[in-house]
């Protein structure tokens, strides 16, 4: 119940903050280019609070807190006295029109800037690419324990999440990844990570554990906290055996464990468990038991279930001075709109999974998992969230600000703007598209609880 409402709350405080730095840029540069602002609305229906000021301008907080908007004088809309027509938005030039219309989106992308410039003078907490044991793809191409993703594809890689977020990019295009990592020792080299060959139809959200990837932060030492009951493990090991051994291959990590148990059943016959007990090396004869819980993938168990550990410091801590957090943020909005436009355009060629579409219940939940870890990381997400906006109004559909925009250079070009039956069949198109994204966004949501 507290996660549901802490979503809510994040949510609407995310798009509290994004939406109401979007209207303000168009409500700024409208002012400044002499158009008459009616209302400036946060969220839609009913307002919960208004206030008026000297120039007439409505400032509302209303009861729907998904969006909102910055009503203008147009004769399009109403009749305009005379007098006022000349503070109509429709009666401004076409390159007045542009600016206002671009002002949203621009605001949107100068916040993403401020806010990512602040988490790094914050200092943002996060985890170095150093990589744990390695087992599949990535052990077949020499990635091995405690080397330290450098680059991958000539990317430079400071933490484990840019490192996640590049391999899943290569192979959502269906191909190799060069990487280059940094050994224990200190040497340099080359591998390349043979992603083409991960299975046809992957879930593109596990693209580092198909592919054998486990990263040294998440390691978890293999030591037993409790046994299952009947489990295979009940009368042989105990409570605080540390697992060092499984027929012969040693474990260096609990994640290592089901892929070995299951070898071991596949075998078919009774295998060594080396453990460490008491100060002790113990190697204790076991045989693990068939689950037959999912017949089309049946599994072979141990019975036991690993000792929590706690979390490790992080060790990539992304921290600069006042000046040098400026470069740091332009950098890294460059980055995050390369990677942003990258998605959209594997989107539309059919390299992504449509089920990459979120809406609003994502949001509020990954909202409500970044404040929870800390300042740093939800103003993070406010950045990424602000670019994203910024972006998706610029694209060229109808309804949205890129929308407009359209319109306007197709004015520049003709020399007059586009017809009424133009315009209005364009937001019939841009409805039914931007409905259907909704929809798409809210099955993926309802998906995604379940």
């Amino acid at each position: 119940m507290m996660d549901l409402l802490g979503s809510i709350w994040w949510m609407v405080v995310s798009l509290g903050i994004l939406v109401t730095f979007h209207e303000f840029g168009h409500y700024w540069v409208a002012r400044r280019c002499g158009v008459q602002v009616l209302r400036f609305s946060v969220g839609f229906g009913r307002p919960l609070w208004m206030r008026r000021n000297a120039a007439g301008t409505e400032f509302a907080i209303a009861s729907i807190p998904l969006g909102g908007y910055v009503k203008m004088l147009d004769e399009r809309e109403y009749e305009v006295p005379a007098g006022q027509r000349q503070y109509a938005f429709n009666n401004k030039s076409v390159w007045q029109r542009i600016a206002i219309t671009a002002a949203g989106p621009a605001a949107n992308l100068l916040l993403c800037i401020a806010l990512l410039w602040l988490v790094f003078v914050i200092g943002r907490q996060d985890y170095s690419a150093t990589l744990g044991v390695s087992t599949g793809l990535a052990a077949e191409a020499g990635l091995g324990q405690g080397s330290r993703i450098e680059q991958i594809d000539g990317r430079r890689i400071t933490t484990w999440s840019e490192a996640t977020m590049a391999l899943t990019m290569a192979a959502m295009d269906g191909r190799d990844a060069s990487v280059q990592l940094r050994q224990a020792d200190g040497s340099s080299s080359q591998r390349q990570l043979p992603l083409s060959r991960l299975p046809e139809g992957f879930d593109e959200r596990q693209v580092t554990a198909l592919a054998g990837l486990n990263w040294a932060f998440m390691a978890v030492p293999a030591r037993i906290g409790q046994l299952v009951p009947g489990g295979a493990a009940e009368g042989v090991l105990l409570p605080g055996d540390l697992i060092l051994a499984i027929d012969g291959q040693r474990v260096e990590d609990a994640s290592q464990v089901p892929a070995l148990i299951n070898q071991l059943g596949t075998a078919g016959h009774p295998g060594l468990i080396e453990v460490q007990r008491s100060g002790q090396r113990l190697a204790l004869e076991l045989s693990p038991q068939q689950d037959r819980s999912q017949a089309d993938n049946p599994r072979w168990l141990l019975g036991v279930q690993f000792a929590a550990v706690p979390m490790p410091e992080h060790d990539a801590s992304q921290r600069y001075g006042l000046v040098a957090a400026v470069p740091a943020a332009l950098r890294e909005t460059a980055r995050l709109a390369a990677d942003t436009l990258g998605m959209m355009r594997r989107l539309v060629t059919g390299n992504a999974s449509l089920q990459n579409i979120s809406g609003p219940v994502t949001i509020a939940r990954v909202a409500n998992a970044s404040a929870k870890r800390g300042v740093d990381w939800f103003v993070y997400f406010l950045a990424l969230m602000s670019l994203s906006l910024c972006i998706i109004n610029l694209l060229p559909i109808p309804i949205l600000d890129g929308g407009h925009l359209l319109y306007y250079l197709i004015e520049l070009v003709k020399g007059s703007p586009l017809s009424e039956k133009s315009m209005a069949l364009g937001q019939s198109i841009g409805l039914a598209l931007l409905a259907g994204l909704m929809g798409l966004a809210f099955y993926n949501d309802i998906l995604g609880l379940f």
